[in-house]
């Protein structure tokens, strides 16, 4: 008799957590993507998203200190190259600690807007900029520089900075309320 209330308790959770399961999945919205193991949702801003991925700590912690939350809380839209928090670490010692600093706010601007490209630039977007350009395409960036945007294979973007550094975009179309975000392996240098 045991037996059979132990095994009908263990059903019972099962089938509350497959249902509670199936209730937040019919919660998720259209268009939503998994960024660092936390749910975007197409719903929210730029901000309000990035703040939840864990691959975006430095990110967003670089943003705070170089005071554009606002600043991408905004209409827009937005296309943001959002490197990862290994990106950031890949940088030499010391690289980050010292560009949060108060007195280094200028250059950690700078270095963030070249990352952000006014508009909304899906991967579409850019791959059809790629073939109009014959193999490679220009973005002007909001800090003022220029990203070159080249296919690594038929589907792999790269983007190449002004120092000849190439990072990979390794999510796309990270949609957002107020733009785009595409996952970067690597930190681009204007």
């Amino acid at each position: 008799m045991k037996k059979h209330l132990l095994s009908f308790a263990v059903v019972a959770l099962m089938g509350a957590a497959t249902a509670t399961s199936a209730s937040a999945q019919a919660k998720m919205v259209a268009g939503t993507v998994s960024v660092g193991g936390e749910a975007m949702y197409p719903t929210k801003n730029i901000v309000e998203n990035a703040v939840n991925s864990k691959d975006h700590t430095t990110l967003v912690a670089a943003v705070k200190a170089a005071g554009l939350v606002e600043t991408l809380q905004g209409k827009g839209p937005f296309t943001v190259f959002a490197p990862t928090n290994a990106a950031f670490n890949a940088l030499p010692a010391g690289t980050v600690e010292t560009l949060v600093k108060p007195e280094s706010k200028a250059t950690l601007t700078k270095i963030l807007t070249y990352h952000v490209v006014a508009g909304n630039m899906t991967s579409d977007k850019i791959m059809a900029a790629i073939k109009a350009g014959k193999g490679a395409a220009s973005l002007k960036t909001v800090s003022g520089g220029t990203l070159k945007a080249m296919m690594n294979g038929p589907k792999n973007i790269v983007l190449v900075d002004e120092k000849g550094g190439v990072s990979t975009i390794s999510t796309y179309d990270v949609t957002q309320s107020n733009g785009v975000i595409h996952v970067i392996d690597k930190v681009l240098m204007p």
